[in-house]
């Protein structure tokens, strides 16, 4: 039998969120476990800081430690309505606002020397065909902005172009059952079973294309 490994990550609560749903979407997929046919699938969970300076290096120890075929970065996109399925991650830091940190930088390159921009390692057709099949609203977003949600999809990304066994991808949520602005927030529940969605769909469509 196969022994798969996942990684899926989310964000501490910050200022003005009390409740992030990347983080409990993370713990309760890590608690609950992931089922693929004729496959054992270990998942890690792993809480991040909201800064520009910490996110990546505690993210990077647990990928250099467990080795995973996949990982799933999760965060929280204020505005969105739907489950959002990132494309891209940009080689740019252009914080709006301070981080954990305090600190905010501007018109910062990621990774000197990087690609402008890198795809998704996810089969994002498949998974929305999959949210589909289970009624989860979910939309595609070409930006991940320009804050920490960003820049750790883009360090993610440009450690799997150097790990030829990885793949990776971001997600972000709506908030919890909470109306902000024009949005009305999304069901815990629901959000967990996109994540679910999202790994064995990858887990399943890489395993048939290798």
């Amino acid at each position: 039998m196969e022994n798969l490994r996942v990684v899926i990550c989310g964000f501490e609560s910050y200022d003005g969120v009390d409740v992030n749903p990347s983080r409990l979407v993370a713990e309760t997929i890590a608690d609950e476990g992931i089922t693929v046919d004729n496959a054992s699938v270990s998942v890690t969970s792993v809480l991040l800081p909201l800064s520009f300076a910490h996110a990546w290096p505690t993210l990077h120890r647990v990928l250099d430690d467990v080795q995973p075929q996949m990982v799933l970065a999760t965060g929280l996109k204020t505005h969105a309505r739907t489950i959002a399925l990132e494309r891209c991650a940009t080689n740019i830091i252009d914080a709006s606002r301070p981080d954990a940190d305090n600190a905010q930088p501007k018109d910062t390159r990621i990774v000197d020397n990087g690609p402008a921009a890198y795809w998704t390692g996810l089969p994002l057709k498949a998974v929305s065909k999959r949210f589909a099949q289970h009624d989860i609203p979910v939309t595609f977003s070409s930006d991940a902005g320009t804050f920490v949600c960003n820049s750790l999809f883009y360090e993610l990304l440009d450690w799997t172009a150097h790990h030829e066994h990885a793949y990776a991808g971001f997600v972000s949520f709506p908030h919890v059952d909470k109306p902000v602005g024009y949005t009305k927030g999304m069901k815990l529940d629901l959000m967990v079973d996109a994540a679910r969605d999202i790994i064995t769909t990858a887990l399943e469509y890489n395993r048939h294309a290798a």
